[in-house]
C-alpha cells in the first residue's frame, strides 16, 4: 500500500452512510421502535397488529438492509442526463413505503407517518471516532468534505447532529449524478480547487475507492462492520490491498487512525 503518495493530498472526501455513520444501527433501532409502537395501538384491523408484533430483530435487520439494497440499487443504475432526477429523501420514501407492502404493514402509517419515518437517515449516530478523526484532520490543514450521494439537507443534519466538522457539505446532488459517475468525483475536486490526485477518497467500500482511483484521486479505506460488498476472497478484495493507499483496519480507531498516520508522513 503506497501510502507515501498521501504525502501532497490537500483535502478528504469522505464517504458518509457506513463511513462516517453507523446507518444500520441507527436505521434498525428506528424501524423496531416505530413498528413495535404501532403494533401496540387500536388499528381496525388485528391481523395487522399481530404481523407488526411478531416481528423479531432479525426481521428488522432484514428489513432495514432491504431498505439499504433499494439504495444502492437506485443509485448504481441512475443514468445521468437519462434517468429524471430523484433525490435520496424522495428515493428513501419511495423505498420504505413499498418495503411497508411487501412487508403487508402499510396500513399502520399514515402517509405523513410514512414520510416521518423515512427521514430517519436524517438521524444516523455516527462512529465513536468519527468527529474526533475529522476534525484532527482538519488540524492538520486539510479540507475535508463529504462526499456522499445523500442530498445537501441530510448531509447538513448529519454534520450538525453528529459534531463532524466538515469544512465542505458536497452532494451527488452538485453534480446530478451519483457515485459511481466520474462527474462525482472529478467535480468535487474541482468544487475544492485542487486536482484529482491532490484529494483522497475516504469510504468504507472498495468499489467507491475503485471508481475514485480509476480517475486519479488517491485512495483510503477504513473497514466498518458489515459494509464491505467484496468478500475477503474476492479477486477484487485482493487486488485492493495492493492499490489502497492507506487502509485502516477493523480493530484500529477510524479516522482517529487515519489522522495519525498522515500526520508521520
Amino acid at each position: 500500500m503506497p501510502v507515501e503518495a498521501l504525502r501532497d493530498i490537500k483535502a478528504l472526501t469522505f464517504d458518509v452512510f457506513g463511513t462516517v455513520v453507523n446507518w444500520r444501527e441507527s436505521v434498525e433501532s428506528a424501524l423496531k421502535t416505530s413498528i413495535q409502537s404501532k403494533s401496540k395501538s387500536k388499528t381496525s384491523d388485528p391481523d395487522l397488529q399481530h404481523r407488526a408484533g411478531a416481528l423479531t430483530d432479525a426481521d428488522y435487520a432484514n428489513l432495514a438492509q432491504q431498505w439499504r439494497n433499494s439504495y444502492k440499487h437506485f443509485t448504481h443504475s441512475f443514468q445521468a442526463g437519462t434517468t429524471p432526477w430523484k433525490d435520496i429523501d424522495t428515493h428513501h420514501h419511495d423505498s420504505l413505503v413499498a418495503l411497508l407492502e411487501q412487508w403487508r404493514l402499510a396500513g399502520l402509517y399514515t402517509p405523513s407517518e410514512a414520510k416521518q419515518l423515512s427521514l430517519v437517515w436524517h438521524r444516523l449516530r455516527p462512529w465513536p471516532d468519527s468527529a474526533g478523526g475529522i476534525h484532527q484532520l482538519a488540524a492538520l490543514g486539510l479540507a475535508a468534505s463529504t462526499l456522499s450521494n445523500g442530498n445537501r439537507s441530510l448531509l447538513a443534519d448529519l454534520d450538525s447532529s453528529g459534531g463532524l466538522g466538515f469544512s465542505r457539505l458536497l452532494s451527488a446532488e452538485d453534480f446530478g449524478a451519483y457515485k459511481p459517475d466520474p462527474k462525482v468525483y472529478l467535480g468535487a475536486a474541482e468544487r475544492l480547487g485542487v486536482r484529482p490526485g491532490e484529494v483522497a477518497m475516504v469510504a468504507a467500500h472498495l468499489n467507491d475507492l475503485d471508481a475514485a482511483r480509476q480517475l486519479g484521486l488517491r485512495t483510503i479505506y477504513v473497514e466498518r462492520a458489515g459494509e464491505e460488498d467484496w468478500s475477503v476472497d474476492d479477486e477484487r478484495y485482493r487486488a485492493a490491498k495492493e492499490w489502497v493507499d492507506l487502509w485502516i483496519g477493523l480493530d484500529e480507531e477510524g479516522f482517529v487512525e487515519v489522522a495519525r498516520r498522515l500526520k508521520d508522513l
